[in-house]
C-alpha cells in the first residue's frame, strides 16, 4: 500500500507540474525514473493515464478521472496523519498571510495578539492587497478572499460570509433625493470599487429576485480603503461589506440605503495551495481565524435582512 501511495504522489505531482522532468528535479531523481514510476502505476491500474508527445503531456479520460480520486485519497491520508501529528507538534515558522486591505486591518490584525499568545513559535508576514495574490509565485501560505472563488487548482474553504450594503454619508445626501430603487442610482454619483476599467454593475436582491444595475460616477479605485474613505468624505454612494462601516452606521456617520434590495451575503473563503502536507502554522491559523470569525456577527449574517435605515 505504501508503494502504491508513493506512485499516487508521483502521478499527482506530474499532473500539477505538467512535466516529468520538473518532478524528477523535485525528487532529485531522473526523468527516466519518473517515467518508470508512471508506467508502473499504469500497469497496476491496467489503464493508460497520459498521452505523451515531444511537446505536450496530456491526460487521458482515465487519467483525468483517476487524478481527482488520487488527490482525494492522498488528502485523506495526509489529514489522518496530521490529526495525530497536531497533538504532538508545536507550530513554528513564518506564515505568509494575504488579506484584502480593510479586512486585514479591521478583522485580522485585532486578533493577532491572541494568536501569538497561543502560538508563540509562529510569526506572521501579512500581505494586504485588494488584488488576488498568486499564492505559488508569492509564497503565500494562506489567503482570505471575499466573493466567488474562480475554479482553480487551489483549495478554498468557506469560513464566513458578509453582508454588503449601499451606503452614503449624510453630507452627500444633503439636498439630494434618497434612492428608493437601484434604478434611482442613475441620478447619483457612485463610488466604484473595481480592478477593471469596464462598466461597473452592482448586484441587488429585491422583492422580485436578483437584479443588476450599472452605476457611474466621477471616482473609481481598486483599493477598498480608498472606496471607504471616498464614501466617508461625501464623494458619493458606495457598495461595500458592512464591516467597513460598523461603527459609522451605529453613530450615523453613514446611512444604509436600498435596504430592501440588499445583495445576498458574499462568501469569505480561506484559500491555500493544497490540503496535502498542510503546514502546522497554516492549519492553526486557519482554525484560529475560523473560530474568531464565528463569533463576529458581521461575518455570520442570515440569508436576508430587513430594512436597516
Amino acid at each position: 500500500m505504501t508503494d502504491t501511495l508513493a506512485l499516487f504522489q508521483v502521478f499527482v505531482r506530474v499532473v500539477e507540474a505538467g512535466s516529468f522532468t520538473r518532478v524528477a528535479a523535485e525528487q532529485n531523481s531522473s526523468q527516466p525514473t519518473v517515467s518508470r514510476q508512471i508506467a508502473a502505476l499504469e500497469e497496476h491500474l491496467g489503464a493508460r493515464l497520459f498521452i505523451r508527445t515531444t511537446r505536450k503531456l496530456t491526460l487521458t479520460d482515465d487519467g483525468r478521472g483517476f487524478y481527482d480520486r488520487a488527490r482525494l485519497a492522498l488528502e485523506a491520508v495526509s489529514e489522518a496523519e496530521e490529526a495525530v501529528g497536531r497533538r504532538r507538534a508545536r507550530p513554528s515558522g513564518t506564515l505568509r498571510l494575504a488579506t484584502p486591505v480593510v479586512f486585514g486591518r479591521l478583522r485580522v490584525i485585532p486578533h493577532l495578539k491572541a494568536f501569538f499568545a497561543r502560538y508563540p513559535g509562529v510569526s506572521v508576514d501579512l500581505v494586504m492587497n485588494d488584488g488576488y495574490a498568486d499564492l505559488i509565485e508569492e509564497a503565500i501560505d494562506l489567503a482570505i478572499r471575499s466573493g466567488a472563488i474562480p475554479d482553480t487548482a487551489l483549495i478554498a474553504k468557506r469560513i464566513a460570509s458578509t453582508r454588503r450594503v449601499v451606503v452614503a454619508s449624510p453630507a452627500y445626501l444633503q439636498g439630494r433625493s434618497i434612492p428608493q430603487h437601484p434604478r434611482d442610482l442613475a441620478g447619483h454619483n457612485c463610488v466604484a470599487f473595481s480592478r477593471a476599467a469596464a462598466a461597473v454593475h452592482w448586484p441587488f436582491d429585491g422583492p422580485d429576485g436578483p437584479l443588476s444595475h450599472e452605476v457611474k460616477g466621477t471616482f473609481r479605485t481598486q483599493n477598498s480603503e480608498g472606496t471607504r474613505e471616498a464614501v466617508m468624505s461625501g464623494l458619493g454612494i458606495g457598495l461595500l461589506p458592512i464591516w467597513h462601516f460598523t461603527d459609522e452606521i451605529e453613530t450615523g456617520r453613514v446611512v444604509v440605503l436600498l435596504a430592501a434590495f440588499e445583495p445576498k451575503p458574499a462568501p469569505i473563503h480561506a484559500v491555500y495551495p493544497s490540503r496535502r502536507l498542510l503546514p502546522q502554522k497554516t492549519r492553526v491559523m486557519l482554525d484560529f481565524l475560523e473560530r474568531q470569525f464565528a463569533r463576529d456577527p458581521t461575518l455570520n449574517p442570515p440569508e436576508k435582512h430587513g430594512a436597516t435605515a
